[in-house]
């Protein structure tokens, strides 16, 4: 199933943060959407990229690149991990791979394009008051 759907949003930052992965980059575009991660696939998803991560509370992921399409198909790889249909050491093998087509031969995929996953409400997890 592939989906279409808009980010919930955008940030870009005055500063940028070197990253090294999968090519070195700047980190700059923030792109947010609503998402819930399970608790057990955060080792996994820290592991695969330190630039795309789970906010437990307000239900989203995040993913932090300098190109739209890198995010995309971080958050896609991200679903994959969370659906455990990879782990978080195979996800980074496609990133590497599917990074490297688009960027350096400019081959595109369902990945890069658009969300290959339905779109989630109601994905906030304030947790249990204990007192």
């Amino acid at each position: 199933m592939t989906t279409k759907f808009s980010k919930k949003k955008t940030i870009v930052h005055r500063d940028a943060v070197p990253h090294n992965f999968p090519t070195p980059h700047p980190d700059f575009l923030e792109q947010t959407i609503n998402y819930r991660a399970p608790l057990d696939a955060f080792d996994a998803i820290a592991y695969y990229d330190g630039s795309c991560y789970p906010d437990r509370t307000k239900g989203e992921v995040t993913a932090v690149c300098d190109k739209e399409e890198m995010n995309m198909l971080s958050i896609n790889l991200f679903h994959v991990i969370v659906t455990r249909k990879r782990t978080g050491e195979e996800a980074r093998r496609c990133m590497i791979e599917m990074a490297a087509d688009f960027l350096l031969h400019h081959i595109s995929s369902p990945y890069v394009e658009q969300f290959l996953f339905p779109q989630q409400y109601h994905t906030e997890d304030p947790d249990k008051a204990y007192f």
